[in-house]
């Protein structure tokens, strides 16, 4: 553990805590609500040490009406032996901040194709979205901000990746994700934690230069300052005006989007044909992002809009990344975000109101003349299952016997979702098909009868990011 020296002099202690805190109150006194909670990614490291000991002061101080939680996760990635020392510390350091901690044991991938550093930091990510918290805050500085902008430079980035880490950003699902602290040089954070005799722990990692990010940090950022005094701060204001751009790049997809959007709000290939190819991988990226993607690189992209827009009629085409897929059904844009959840087991009803199936959640709604009839229901079994193949409806007795199949597309449910569908079985009958299908003819209600709307939504802890399957909690960092 590292504990430097305190600076001498109350007043100089007092002016560095006061510049600290006074920052990162302005930041949060627009955003935190007294009835919210605040999680700290704790790393045990020295800038989310300080992070942490100041919102810590902030809720002693009756900041926001003092009445916000605050707590702490440590995410123990497992790659150092001295891992569960760490834990230990940040136990140790919430124990006398008074300050709840929730420690979580990931694993991380060693032979990753994106290398150990993006291993690691997609899993914490994730970790970070599982968060139950209103807000999560995170330590990253202006040198750290510097290093991101020219790191993605170095890999080839676009205006979006030039733009950096962003101060606040929605996460796929869980806490929104906030860095108050970004707009300050990491000498304040040391001055801080050396006025007021803060420890913190050293991981071995950062110093090992194999790694990309810590030979920026530690031997082209030190090396830039000294022919350019002025590099970090240099490097994040041309991270604000990349930022900037890409704000306007983002009103040209949201107005290119609305003339290529058809019934649903989904993209018409044949609309995004007409754009420029410029504007077609604008509103592409766009639609990445707006589902939570990581931004895919330029080649990525061009084959994606080759294939989008040069697919003939009727084709179906499907790109995958790690975040998802996208699809096209019906000449329209699908993003299905992140892996598609375990198929649903059969589940018997019991007269519930409700019943939780997979990722949905399967309603029974007590009607007169509408519905089910819960008088045909009387005496059989009746299950939730997924489909099997050959099964068959009559949706009305004036219409033969369809198969299920003709009556999935003729509805325009695409083929992904279509194996997913719940199907209700009263007996050896297929009673009623999801999917907008409806009721059998032989198991409707009649007028003045009891019944039962059936309705299905995704249920809200499994709420997709897009159009469909579930986010992984896969986001740029």
């Amino acid at each position: 553990m590292s504990q430097p020296a305190v600076r001498p002099g109350d007043l100089a202690q007092h002016a560095l805590r006061a510049e600290l805190l006074a920052t990162l109150a302005a930041f949060l006194a627009s955003r935190l609500a007294a009835d919210q909670s605040l999680c700290v990614g704790l790393s045990g490291g020295r800038d989310s040490v300080v992070l942490l000991h100041a919102l810590a002061h902030l809720r002693a101080a009756d900041f926001a009406g003092g009445r916000w939680r605050l707590s702490a996760m440590h995410v123990e990635h497992g790659l150092s032996e001295h891992a569960g020392a760490w834990a230990a510390f940040c136990h140790e350091l919430c124990a006398r901040l008074a300050v709840p901690l929730h420690v979580v044991r990931v694993e991380v991938v060693r032979n990753d194709r994106a290398g150990l550093e993006a291993a690691a930091r997609r899993v914490r990510y994730a970790a970070f979205a599982d968060c139950p918290a209103d807000w999560l805050a995170l330590a990253h500085h202006r040198d750290d901000q510097a290093e991101t902008v020219l790191f993605r430079l170095l890999r080839g980035a676009g205006v979006a990746g030039a733009a950096g880490m962003r101060s606040a950003r929605a996460l796929p699902r869980g806490p929104r994700l906030i860095r108050p602290l970004l707009e300050l040089p990491g000498s304040a954070l040391a001055d801080y934690a050396a006025a007021n005799s803060l420890a913190w722990v050293e991981d071995e990692s950062n110093a090992d230069c194999r790694f990309r990010r810590n030979f920026l940090r530690r031997e082209v950022l030190p090396r830039l300052s000294t022919v350019f005094p002025a590099a970090a701060p240099a490097l994040a204001r041309a991270a604000a005006h990349f930022a900037e751009a890409q704000e306007l790049l983002d009103e040209v997809a949201h107005a290119d989007r609305q003339c290529v959007a058809g019934d649903g709000g989904r993209i018409e290939l044949a609309r995004l044909q007409g754009l420029s190819p410029a504007r077609a991988r604008n509103l592409l990226r766009y639609e990445l992002d707006s589902a939570g993607w990581r931004s895919p690189d330029a080649r990525w992209l061009a084959e994606a809009q080759r294939q989008l827009v040069g697919s003939a009629a009727g084709a179906q085409p499907c790109l995958r990344t790690e975040d998802g897929e996208l699809r096209v059904h019906r000449g329209r844009l699908y993003v299905l975000t992140g892996t598609a959840p375990a198929l649903p087991s059969a589940v018997c009803w019991r007269g519930e109101e409700q019943v939780a199936w997979g990722e949905r959640l399967i309603s029974f709604r007590p009607v007169v003349g509408g519905g089910l009839s819960r008088r045909r229901l009387s005496g059989l079994s009746v299950w939730l299952r997924l489909r099997q193949g050959g099964e068959r409806l009559q949706l009305d007795t004036r219409r033969p016997r369809r198969s299920l199949s003709q009556l999935l597309q003729e509805a325009g449910v695409p083929c992904w979702e279509r194996h997913r569908l719940p199907l209700l079985w009263a007996g050896d009958e297929l009673a009623w098909v999801g999917g907008g299908i409806g009721c059998a003819a032989a198991f409707a209600c009649a007028a003045g009868e009891d019944g039962l709307a059936i309705g299905e939504e995704v249920s809200a802890a499994r709420a997709p990011a897009a159009d469909g399957f579930v986010a992984p909690g896969t986001v740029r960092p």
